[in-house]
C-alpha cells in the first residue's frame, strides 16, 4: 500500500513539475552521490593498531566490507548517470538500479554487499551513514556503547569479546558464554564510560512484549504497541559453569523482523531478560529482540 501511494505521489510530482523520469532518477542518484563517504585506508588503520586485538580484527573486517559496498555504490551511480545521459548503453543491471531508485527501494546490487535489511532506500541511507559514523569513531577509540545494528556481522563482535575475556582471564574458549543485563538508561549519551567487562549495546527492539522500567522485567505489550526500544543491554562474557540464571527468558536476538530462515541464518545471539512470568508465556507470545526496525 505504501509503495502504491508513493508511486501516485511520484506520478503527480512528475506531471505537475514537468520533471522527466530520467531527470528524477538522476536527481536521486546525485543526492546519494553527494552523501557517499571516502573508503577507509585499511593499511594505515592496521598499522596504527599495531598488535591486533580480537575486536580490532573485527573492525578491519567490517571496514573491508563497508569499503566494498561504497566502491560498488560509487561505480554503479557513475555508470547510471552516464547511461541516463546517453553516453553508454543501459544494461539490465543499471536498469534495475534506476527502477530501484525511482521506487525508493534498495538496489539488489547494493543489497548483496550490505547487512540484511527490510528498510526502504531512504531509511537505509540513514542507517548507512550512521554505520560510517560509528566506524569512523571506532577507528579512533572503541565505542563505549556499541550500536550492534551497524555491524555487517554483529555476532563476530560478540565472539571477539568472549575471546578477549578468555585471553585475559585464562578461560577455555569452548567453555565460555555470554549473559546479559538490562541497564536503566536507553541512549549512549547517558553512559559515562565503558563497562569493566563485556560491552554495552544500544538500539535493540523488543517485539511481543514491552520492558517494565520500574520492575526491570518483561511486561505484556500495551494495546497497539508492536515494538519498543529496549534500554541499553550489558553483554558480559562468563564461564559457562558459573552461569546459573533464574527468572529469566532466554530471548532470541534477530537481525530483522523476518527473524531467521530454516538454516538458522538471522539469529545473532540470545539475551537474558528478567521475567515475573514463566518463560513459556513469552515463548507463546513470540517475544524476540530485533537489531532493526523495518
Amino acid at each position: 500500500m505504501l509503495n502504491t501511494h508513493r508511486s501516485v505521489l511520484l506520478l503527480l510530482l512528475l506531471l505537475f513539475t514537468g520533471v522527466s523520469r530520467e531527470d528524477f532518477i538522476s536527481g536521486i542518484a546525485s543526492d546519494i552521490q553527494s552523501k557517499l563517504p571516502l573508503t577507509f585506508e585499511l593499511d594505515q588503520i592496521k598499522k596504527k593498531f599495531g598488535n591486533l586485538t580480537p575486536t580490532n580484527v573485527v573492525l578491519l573486517q567490517e571496514l573491508e566490507r563497508f569499503n566494498n559496498l561504497v566502491k560498488k555504490m560509487v561505480l554503479s551511480l557513475i555508470n547510471l548517470q552516464r547511461a541516463l545521459a546517453g553516453e553508454v548503453g543501459m544494461s539490465n543491471e543499471l536498469d534495475e538500479l534506476a527502477k530501484s531508485l525511482y521506487n525508493g527501494q534498495l538496489p539488489s546490487m547494493w543489497r548483496s554487499l550490505a547487512p540484511e535489511t527490510l528498510k526502504s532506500l531512504g531509511n537505509w541511507m540513514l542507517h548507512f551513514l550512521r554505520r560510517f559514523d560509528q566506524y569512523t569513531k571506532w577507528v579512533k577509540v572503541e565505542p563505549k556503547v556499541m550500536w550492534l545494528s551497524g555491524l555487517h556481522i554483529p555476532e563476530s563482535y560478540l565472539t571477539a569479546l568472549v575471546q578477549s575475556t578468555c585471553r585475559k582471564n585464562g578461560w577455555p574458549l569452548d567453555k565460555s558464554t555470554l549473559y546479559t543485563n538490562v541497564k536503566d538508561v536507553t541512549y549512549s549519551n547517558e553512559v559515562d564510560e565503558r563497562p569493566e567487562s563485556g560491552c554495552y549495546i544500544e538500539g535493540l527492539y523488543l517485539e511481543g512484549a514491552i520492558w517494565d522500567h520500574v520492575n526491570q522485567c518483561l511486561k505484556k505489550s500495551s494495546p497497539k504497541v508492536l515494538i519498543e526500544q529496549l534500554p541499553i543491554l550489558h553483554v558480559i562474557p562468563v564461564e559457562a559453569h558459573r552461569l546459573k540464571l533464574q527468572n529469566t527468558f532466554r530471548t532470541p536476538v534477530y537481525v530483522t523482523s523476518n527473524r531467521r530462515n530454516a538454516m538458522g541464518v538471522g539469529l545473532v545471539f540470545e539475551a537474558d531478560l528478567f521475567t515475573q512470568e514463566h518463560s513459556s508465556h513469552w515463548t507463546l507470545q513470540g517475544v524476540a529482540l530485533l537489531l532493526n526496525t523495518d
